[in-house]
């Protein structure tokens, strides 16, 4: 092994011998670090949300779930301890309650009879009865208007059998039905034979079975160039309701609100 000049070797390495000025035994601190100032925070780039408002509920709302609740606490005692005190204090709250009730009844109708458009007797069909003699001429009129002017291109099939009691006693509503309003009837026999008053009476060639006809008399509203029929109604059935069905199923909202009864048939 090479010998290693010490000279060279304390040359290289310095040590605690060449610093004699400090002393055998010396303590130095750490070189302090410098402090930095903290960076000031940076302004908050989101807009701060004003405080949400306290919503004030209104006292009368207050009163009534504090009656509320009061009446349904005093019941509920009473149910269950039906003493003479705890039932007599839920009937004098329950009294209380029904005096509100009927002295808001009052106030309503006051307002409802100085007020035409909140009044229930002038919406729709009317109470009185010489208002509703005028109400149901008007609307037996508008009606009619309403069948007349159908049957420039739509017919009603009349689907019956020859046994049927219930056919034939139909068969002389539809009949004045047809010369009042100027609907064409026309009569579809599902067993072949005759029916008074449609001499012209078609067999059934199978349009029953695809329109599912399984109780006579039966009554459909169909439009021939479109193939588009609907159902009026099964059994024996009044002019008055024939004009009322036939009116609402022509309504301009009646195939949206049941898209399913109306079908599309090839008519021939």
């Amino acid at each position: 092994m090479p010998a290693v000049d010490l000279a060279q070797a304390q040359e290289a390495t310095p040590g605690w011998w060449h610093d004699g000025w400090r002393g055998w035994h010396f303590y130095e601190d750490p070189p302090d670090e410098e402090t930095k100032p903290a960076p000031p925070p940076k302004p908050s780039t989101a807009q701060s949300s004003p405080p949400t408002p306290v919503t004030r509920r209104a006292p009368e709302l207050v009163e009534f779930e504090r009656l509320q609740k009061a009446v349904e606490e005093y019941r509920n005692i009473a149910i269950m301890r039906p003493t003479e005190a705890n039932v007599r204090r839920y009937m004098e709250l329950e009294a209380q309650v029904v005096a509100r009730a009927s002295y808001f009844a009052d106030v309503a109708q006051r307002v409802a009879w100085a007020t035409p458009e909140l009044d229930p007797t002038l919406q729709g069909r009317p109470v009185n009865a010489k208002a509703l003699e005028v109400f149901e001429q008007q609307r037996a009129v508008s009606r009619s208007d309403t069948v007349t002017t159908l049957g420039r291109d739509h017919v009603l099939f009349f689907f019956y059998r020859s046994d049927c009691p219930y056919c034939h006693a139909f068969a002389p509503v539809l009949q004045a039905f047809q010369e009042r309003h100027g609907i064409q009837i026309v009569a579809v026999s599902m067993d072949g034979g005759p029916m008074p008053g449609f001499p012209n009476a078609r067999t059934d060639n199978g349009i029953a079975t695809t329109l599912k006809v399984t109780q006579v008399p039966a009554v459909f509203l169909a439009q021939p160039f479109t193939g588009k029929i609907t159902p009026i109604g099964f059994g024996v059935l009044s002019e008055a309701q024939l004009l009322e069905r036939i009116s609402v199923v022509t309504s301009p909202d009646a195939e949206a609100m049941v898209p399913g009864i109306t079908q599309r048939v090839a008519l021939p």
